[in-house]
């Protein structure tokens, strides 16, 4: 589904990323792991077209996406979550979440609706039509973000540490809602995390160290070793 071939990313002539090869299968989750500061956001946003390769290679379906616009990239099939949510603090969350249909192809927006499995998978929205999304706690803008990129009725779903900042109780929930995102769409899931419960909810984890991929394999063989190597801090 997506495959990333040597992409290499410079910040001016600071080399980010480092010969990065990694894919994610069709209705699979895989886990983007390690410290802070060692390129997992900057291959993201690179994957969204917020930062071009200097080289490298992004495929998705089977067409590489160098040359397509971040909007673009969203109307292929890629839904994003950024790190910090970046939900519209005065809009409501009827209007945050109507925003994610700018994502879908273009002739495929028709009616303004709310499909009802988005109350399914995080029911907390559905009492909060009404209410301005920066009067949300950071649990619930992160479920009104996902939410909001479902809505684009995504092929992949692209999560950048959606459990940063939120209490344990509202951690569990989001993990359950991925994992039945995944269970009842067949789409697929990219995450960055440290949240090491969330992390084995994965299929697959790559491991990142100064900008390249240092180890993957199946989570449910992620050792104690390559934990405490990876994501203790």
């Amino acid at each position: 589904m997506l495959q990333v071939s040597n992409l290499n990313v410079y910040y001016g002539e600071s080399h980010i990323l480092r010969s990065v090869d990694m894919a994610v299968p069709p209705g699979q989750m895989v886990c983007l792991i390690g410290r802070n500061g060692v390129g997992k956001t900057t291959l993201l946003k690179t994957i969204m077209g917020l930062l071009q390769p200097r080289t490298g290679n992004i495929v998705f379906y089977d067409r590489s996406l160098l040359k397509d616009s971040p909007d673009r990239r969203a109307r292929s099939g890629i839904g994003y979550v950024p790190q910090g949510r970046e939900v519209i603090p005065r809009a409501t969350v009827r209007e945050n979440l109507l925003l994610g249909l700018e994502a879908l192809p273009k002739g495929r927006q028709g009616k303004k609706d709310i499909p009802e499995e988005i109350f399914t998978l995080f029911p907390v929205l559905k009492t909060m039509l009404s209410r301005m999304g920066g009067d949300l706690s950071g649990g619930q803008q992160q479920q009104l973000a996902i939410a909001r990129a479902l809505m684009g009725k995504p092929k992949l779903l692209v999560l950048d540490e959606p459990t940063e900042g939120i209490q344990p109780s509202i951690i569990l929930e989001i993990e359950a809602a991925v994992r039945r995102i995944i269970e009842a769409t067949g789409i697929s899931v990219l995450l960055v995390e440290q949240h090491l419960h969330f992390v084995r909810q994965a299929d697959w984890y790559y491991a990142m160290q100064k900008g390249g991929i240092v180890a993957s394999g199946a989570t449910s063989e992620l050792s104690q070793e390559t934990i405490q190597r990876f994501l203790a801090v």
